[in-house]
């Protein structure tokens, strides 16, 4: 078997890689039966030169190779035909800016497994990048927090080597007594936690943090069922909120009328209710001055998520009374959004080494399987055809439905 690891397209290119060079002598140790190949980058974290001293051959042309792993989404122009795909495609939610991508893979008789979907016979996501969405994601909220009021600079994210030297710049933040809300329990939650952690911000638990005052900065950490209840009688069934939650509304504006900043890291699914409406930034009430949407979902969870950011730009504002977007810290009052759609970029050689762990562990076994019905769950496309667990596509692929996440 001939593994390729592609050259990111993408604009910005992404930094990420799925292998590191020590995890791919760690593959063709552990798998004589697999040869990996790395196409030359120019953008990569871990350049041409890191694999190569260590062996590995890099070359210009894949196209010899059966599995491709890549990061973002493949370029049509550079998708090859009858090939197997890896990456995070951004089509199973029916995003229509890359209906024109999946048609092609259609086209191409490519098989192609989005990483989203691979999981394990409980249900839960083996391969992913949350907790560094996380990490990244707090980071960027309290460099924000720092450039709107002027309390303190760190560097961005990005800057830093790795992880090491974001502890260290960490050090830097000088919070008042601020409250910080996050919501999401997941692994965007834990990496979440992991800076706030670091810098000494303390937890407090949700009840207190609406009816208490503290002489220091605090956080508090939601899961649903804090900020969720039942139309009808105000109650929370887990189970239920979860398979029907348009049955659901939020009650989270307790929290916004306490809080300072809010780190949004929690699963939203579209048929649930948003957090907060539009018109609802206008009260005086509304005390949130920087939001950190690590889950980015376009005016999804959150109203003022209208757009993307991006890491060279990462910030824009919102206008509390006319809802227009401004420029970063433009006015006094206005709401600051960091919504950037691919934080782990920004400690790309950690986030990779983490991610390629992972499918050290619980891929490439399953590459060597003759049926696999992890692989198999996660195939969207084969065949020259949607699978039978993606066919829900249909109408989406045909153009016919424009529903976007």
């Amino acid at each position: 078997m001939k593994i390729a690891l592609i050259k990111e397209g993408k604009t910005p290119a992404d930094k990420r890689v799925a292998f590191t060079p020590e995890q791919v002598l760690e593959i063709h140790r552990a798998y004589k039966n697999i040869e990996i190949f790395v196409e030359s980058s120019d953008v990569r974290c871990y350049d041409d030169e890191e694999y190569a001293a260590l062996g590995i051959q890099v070359v210009k042309d894949v196209s010899a190779c059966d599995v491709f792993f890549g990061i973002k989404e493949v370029s049509i122009y550079n998708l090859i035909s009858d090939k197997t795909y890896f990456f995070f495609s951004h089509t199973i939610k029916k995003q229509s800016y890359n209906r024109d991508l999946l048609q092609a893979v259609v086209d191409k008789n490519i098989t192609m497994l989005d990483y989203e979907v691979l999981k394990n016979a409980s249900g839960e996501r083996i391969a992913a990048f949350g907790r560094w969405a996380g990490i990244v994601g707090a980071y960027n909220a309290l460099w924000t927090y720092g450039k709107k009021t002027d309390l303190y600079h760190i560097k961005r994210a990005f800057e830093c080597f790795d992880r090491q030297e974001l502890k260290s710049e960490l050090k830097k933040v000088q919070l008042p007594p601020i409250k910080i809300v996050v919501t999401g329990t997941g692994r965007v939650g834990k990496g979440v936690l992991e800076v706030l952690q670091a810098v000494g911000i303390r937890q407090i638990e949700p009840h207190d943090f609406l009816f208490n005052y503290y002489e220091e900065p605090v956080f508090t950490l939601l899961s649903s069922s804090h900020f969720n209840r039942r139309k009808t009688d105000g109650g929370y069934d887990k189970s239920e909120f979860y398979s029907q939650p348009e049955k659901y509304e939020s009650h989270f504006l307790k929290y916004a009328e306490v809080s300072d900043i809010l780190i949004s890291g929690a699963y939203w699914d579209n048929r649930a209710p948003r957090l907060f409406k539009k018109t609802d930034i206008k009260s005086e009430d509304f005390s949130i001055s920087v939001i950190a949407d690590i889950t980015c979902d376009i005016n999804g969870s959150l109203p003022t998520t209208i757009r993307a950011s991006k890491v060279n730009s990462p910030v824009y504002d919102i206008d509390r009374d006319t809802f227009e977007e401004l420029p970063a810290f433009g006015k006094q009052f206005s709401i600051s959004v960091m919504a950037i759609d691919n934080l782990p970029t920004e400690l790309p050689r950690d986030a990779s080494k983490d991610f390629g762990e992972q499918l050290i562990k619980n891929i490439i076994p399953e590459l060597q399987k003759t049926k696999s019905d992890i692989l198999e769950k996660a195939t969207v496309t084969q065949g020259g055809d949607l699978t039978l667990e993606f066919l829900y596509l249909r109408d989406f692929l045909n153009g016919i439905n424009s529903e976007e996440k």
